[in-house]
């Protein structure tokens, strides 16, 4: 065999050993009751939960929790998933930038006795260009 085919072989496996590690790092989405039932079966590995953040009918997050003087790391908040099923939701990292303004939260980990505790928080913000959008498309009519 050429050198140039050995080469070829040999980034061609390590290609497949990322995608294999990358894979094996991959949690599923469930809701908190799916979470719920694996941690009571012993099962802790990491899952995606997706929800939306409790608010009071003025609009105002409930349940959440953040003072920086006491622990920055400990942040908890109430999510409610899309089977609407509330869960408490304990964070050990600060608060993410403009969590506030955020419509949808994934976040990533396990259930731990009765909170979830996650590793990853991600955020669905509101986008700014969808009323722009939206008056260009009506003024073209």
């Amino acid at each position: 065999m050429k050198k140039t085919h050995i080469i070829g072989i040999l980034v061609i496996a390590a290609a497949i050993v990322i995608i294999m590690s990358s894979v094996g790092d991959a949690s599923t989405y469930v809701s908190f009751g799916e979470a719920i039932e694996r941690s009571q079966d012993g099962d802790m590995t990491k899952v995606h939960v997706v929800g939306r953040l409790k608010k009071d009918p003025q609009g105002h997050i409930v349940g959440m929790n953040y003072d920086p003087l006491v622990d920055p790391n400990y942040f908890t908040f109430t999510l409610v998933d899309t089977n609407r099923v509330e869960q408490q939701v304990v964070y050990y990292n600060p608060k993410p930038q403009d969590f506030e303004r955020s419509e949808q939260v994934v976040i990533t980990g396990n259930m731990q006795q009765n909170v979830f505790v996650a590793d990853k928080i991600l955020l669905k913000c509101p986008s700014k260009y969808v009323e722009k959008e939206v008056q260009q498309n009506t003024a073209s009519l």
